[in-house]
């Protein structure tokens, strides 16, 4: 056998070898000097690079890994060694990267809409705060971009892919039957989690940080989360996610396209009653009320109303599931001397007393680890936020406050006034409401809770808005589609009629 020098099968190959010997001796350094998480991190860079030029050929690869680790990322069973927002960043960036690179096949135009204008007037604010010195700590551009990542710019990364990879009828009926699939295995696992049990690492959560939470009336209610955080967060969510693909189901006319969004809707109601989260209930019943202004039609208007207020009834003035624990807590959401809620006022309360001397917040850079002992504004650097619209208050104080509400306002308009008057398609008018409604849903649930920026919701929402901005882009593909649809649907139905007719002879 003829022996190659090293120096010429390294010409060969262009120095790749000469460059992954270099990056073995680099990971055999860090792992000596740093420690083995380094020395992984050097041996990964190759797959990486493979990883990214697979990607730029199939891109939308990338889209759908993001979409399914935003919606498992929480998951107690994941245990991934990386900070939640890590892989959700990176493919975000990624998937920009791509499509600045590959313009020929990239629709800049129709990110120029209203939600951009609304999601960037709220970034360029945050970005002002970084300037924030309220509590006389300095300018921490670390901690600050912690804060606004979390709060603005992850906005303007969803707002963006959204619009640039959902393009066609079939990438958005795919994402919708996705989108559902994970839904429905988020009620499964609830399901799984009421009646065969919890994982180690789920019952670690329940006996640890989420007991006081989670385990109430002496340990017989148990508030399930499936594979969310909380339960507060799965309940809202789901709720949200109900209020879509009702909607979706009902207006929907491909027949297994609507057996599919009200199976994955009515599924995803049951499971917010499991949760125990009394504002899932709030945010069910104002998606389907907006809804009900939107639908442009009495034939849906008029039974809806009616099966919405009878659902309104029955759990405001009977007693009607009594029986089960889960609704008997959802009932107590209206009830007006809850303890709970009360509670709630009052810490409110508290907090304006310290926040009238901070319009502009304690500043995204503050928080409880490097919070000043004796600065009056400890306290509000310390006590848990009960809700994403007060946690946005304690760090931008009510000027930031202000305009995050008329900015998320003016993205819920923009949506609506989209579907009342611009769609002409009653299906695809459908899927805008649903999108509008379950966004208008999850906007009352950061009112009550902190989920509206969470996982998995925040890209699931947000993006569904996104997608209600290009409808009009895609419209008359989607009638296209939609009647291909009913075409292939007609034929089946007269072949199956042809051979029952066929087996009466």
């Amino acid at each position: 056998m003829n022996k190659i020098s090293f120096k010429a099968y390294t010409q060969e190959h262009g120095g790749r070898v000469s460059l992954l010997f270099l990056l073995f001796l680099l990971a055999l350094y860090e792992f000596y000097s740093v420690g083995f998480n380094m020395f992984v991190i050097i041996c990964l860079i190759p797959a990486l690079v493979v990883a990214t030029l697979v990607l730029f050929e199939y891109r939308m690869l990338a889209f759908w890994m993001l979409i399914g680790i935003n919606y498992l990322i929480q998951a107690k069973w994941l245990n991934l060694p990386l900070p939640t927002s890590v892989p959700n960043e990176l493919l975000q960036i990624l998937l920009l990267a791509l499509a600045l690179i590959d313009t020929h096949h990239t629709h800049f135009e129709r990110a120029l809409n209203l939600m951009f204008l609304a999601v960037g007037t709220w970034c360029s604010f945050c970005t002002l705060e970084v300037l924030n010195d309220t509590c006389g700590i300095g300018v921490d551009v670390g901690a600050w971009y912690t804060v606004a990542r979390m709060i603005a710019f992850q906005l303007m990364y969803i707002f963006l892919v959204f619009t640039l990879y959902v393009t066609t009828p079939k990438i958005l009926i795919r994402y919708l039957i996705v989108w559902g699939c994970l839904a429905l295995f988020a009620v499964f696992w609830v399901w799984k989690q009421q009646h065969i049990g919890f994982t180690d690492s789920e019952n670690v959560f329940l006996q640890g940080r989420g007991h006081s939470t989670h385990v109430l009336m002496g340990g017989t209610l148990i508030r399930y989360f499936s594979i969310y955080s909380d339960a507060a967060n799965f309940g809202i969510g789901i709720a949200s996610t109900a209020v879509a693909f009702i909607i979706f189901g009902i207006t929907s006319k491909v027949r297994k396209y609507k057996i599919f969004f009200l199976v994955a809707g009515i599924g995803c109601a049951w499971a917010m009653f499991i949760s125990g989260t009394r504002t899932a209930i709030a945010c069910f019943m104002a998606g389907l009320m907006l809804y009900i202004f939107l639908s442009k039609s009495f034939k849906i208007a008029i039974p809806f109303s009616i099966a919405f207020a009878l659902f309104v009834f029955m759990l405001a003035f009977t007693n009607i599931g009594n029986g089960n624990q889960q609704i008997r807590r959802m009932r107590t959401a209206f009830d007006k001397n809850d303890a709970s809620a009360a509670q709630r006022s009052v810490n409110q309360q508290a907090m304006k007393k310290y926040m009238a001397e901070a319009p502009w917040g304690i500043g995204m850079n503050v928080g409880h680890k490097n919070a000043p002992a004796n600065n009056k504004y400890t306290f509000m650097a310390t006590v848990p936020p009960d809700s994403e619209f007060v946690f946005i208050w304690i760090h931008t104080g009510i000027i930031g406050l202000t305009v995050f509400l008329s900015c998320m306002g003016l993205i819920l308009f923009g949506g609506c006034r989209i579907v009342f008057f611009v769609l002409k398609s009653p299906s695809l008018r459908g899927i805008g409401a649903g999108c509008c409604c379950a966004f208008a849903a999850q906007l009352l649930g950061g009112y009550g809770n902190q989920v509206l920026l969470q996982f998995p919701n925040c890209l699931v929402f947000f993006g569904a808005q996104a997608i209600v901005y290009i409808l009009p882009f895609i419209e008359d593909e989607w009638m296209a589609h939609e009647q291909e649809q009913l075409a292939i649907e007609a034929e089946q139905k007269r072949l199956k009629e042809e051979k029952k007719r066929a087996a009466r002879v």
